[in-house]
């Protein structure tokens, strides 16, 4: 149903997103720097379903919408920018507390329920795959072939699952120097307290990131 070529190049194109920093990448090497490789990974998960979420919202064409409206648009972006800073704020109050008790960091790890939907709520409010999805995810469906809804979510999903596959290997590769450099607890609390620095920037770079009409 989805020609091959098209396929191709619409994972080569998502592959090139996915390995350049963004709002994704940089909130999953946030999270794995403050609370370690499982969080870190359920964030991803939680981050590749909001992701696709978008997809199935484009497919349906509510991504025409969000398109069009500059006030949709801002309200989405800055929801995520806000939602990012509340995480990047709760890591350094758990590193600040880490840091009073001289404990082990991985004692403040999120619980997968809560990483996955923390992922989630990044990655449906995420403008760069906003943008993306609704203007560049209809460029590869061949319309003369029908079923374009179906080749939307079928593009999505090969997208979704190379997005899952990049993020993932930032995470493991962020929470494995996260491992190297906390060889003790107040060593572990300044590398915690850096992820949270990072998503609090990060949260404040995207708030005021404009959109490219």
């Amino acid at each position: 149903m989805v020609d091959l070529h098209r396929l191709l190049a619409f994972c080569t194109m998502s592959v090139l997103l996915s390995v350049v920093p963004g709002p994704s990448v940089l909130f999953v090497i946030g999270r794995a720097l403050a609370h370690g490789r499982r969080t870190a990974l359920t964030s991803v998960l939680g981050n590749a379903l909001g992701g696709y979420a978008l997809v199935i919202a484009v497919a349906l064409g509510i991504g025409a919408l969000v398109e069009t409206s500059v006030v949709v648009f801002d309200v989405i972006k800055l929801a995520g920018a806000g939602y990012l800073v509340y995480l990047g704020v709760r890591a350094l109050r758990a590193s600040w507390k880490n840091r009073a008790r001289a404990v082990s960091f991985t004692s403040v790890s999120s619980s997968g329920r809560s990483s996955v939907w923390a992922g989630f709520m990044v990655g449906v409010t995420n403008p760069k795959s906003v943008v993306f999805l609704t203007a560049v995810l209809p460029q590869f469906v061949d319309r003369e072939a029908g079923h374009v809804s179906i080749q939307m979510l079928i593009l999505g999903f090969a997208g979704a699952v190379l997005a899952l596959i990049s993020d993932g290997l930032w995470g493991l590769t962020a929470s494995a120097a996260r491992t190297w450099f906390g060889r003790s607890p107040q060593q572990m609390s300044l590398v915690g307290g850096t992820g949270g620095l990072a998503m609090i920037g990060l949260g404040a770079a995207v708030a005021v990131t404009g959109r490219a009409d």
